[in-house]
């Protein structure tokens, strides 16, 4: 996630992006986040596509059983850290989850996940750093049995690094799922430049956060998962 300012508006909304903690309940756990919208910006709050997708696979249409996961600007870490919840919760077998964002935010970001994580849970959640298109190197190609994002299509000119990251951490038996909200023309050309390179779905729709997700493979694949 990109530490860039981001324009709310007044009201409640706002009030929750400035406060200085969030609390959820997920995979039968409370979350309780740090947040710092001064000091990182949109990188340190939760965003409603984060809560949506955690929502989402707690409905446990998932198996990830034994796979490897990875999330891409994590930002809090919501998303890394119910997905690990998640796993044990449900089939008592760990994921191994690789929870990313860029430098800046990885103090931040690891001392959520050490925080909302039981101590026989943390080897199995790993925080990394991950810039779009410059670190890809310090990964394995191909490795991952689902890559995980939350809104992080918002900047154009992040566009090409975030797909170059996707192409690249795939496998053709790997699955993407990508929450967010469709703002801007912008986010349709994302979706476009997505589709010319995987096969795209939107599986679920949150009407009152108004928050898509799609899955994405490589190919005409069509697997369930």
């Amino acid at each position: 996630m990109a530490l860039v300012p981001y324009e709310e508006g007044a009201g409640w909304g706002a009030r929750q992006l400035h406060s200085p903690s969030a609390t959820y309940r997920f995979a039968s756990h409370t979350i309780r986040l740090k947040q710092d919208w001064r000091r990182l910006g949109v990188a340190a709050v939760v965003w409603d596509a984060a809560v949506v997708l955690c929502a989402y696979l707690e409905m446990g249409g998932i198996d990830l059983r034994d796979r490897s996961v990875i999330e891409l600007g994590a930002g809090t870490g919501l998303l890394g850290i119910v997905a690990t919840l998640l796993d044990i919760l449900l089939y008592r077998l760990g994921a191994h989850v690789t929870i990313t964002d860029r430098a800046a935010a990885l103090e931040f970001l690891e001392s959520n996940v050490q925080a909302n994580l039981p101590s026989e849970l943390r080897p199995r959640a790993v925080v990394k750093e991950l810039t779009w298109g410059k670190d890809l190197g310090n990964f394995p190609p191909g490795a991952f049995d689902f890559i995980l994002g939350a809104d992080i299509v918002y900047l154009e000119e992040t566009f090409a690094e975030l797909l170059q990251t996707l192409e690249y951490l795939c496998s053709e038996q790997t699955v993407i799922l990508l929450s967010c909200r469709i703002r801007y023309e912008r986010d349709h050309k994302f979706l476009k430049m997505l589709r010319g390179r995987f096969s795209v779905y939107e599986v679920h729709y949150d009407s009152n956060k108004d928050v898509h997700i799609y899955k994405a493979q490589r190919g005409s694949c069509k697997d369930d998962f």
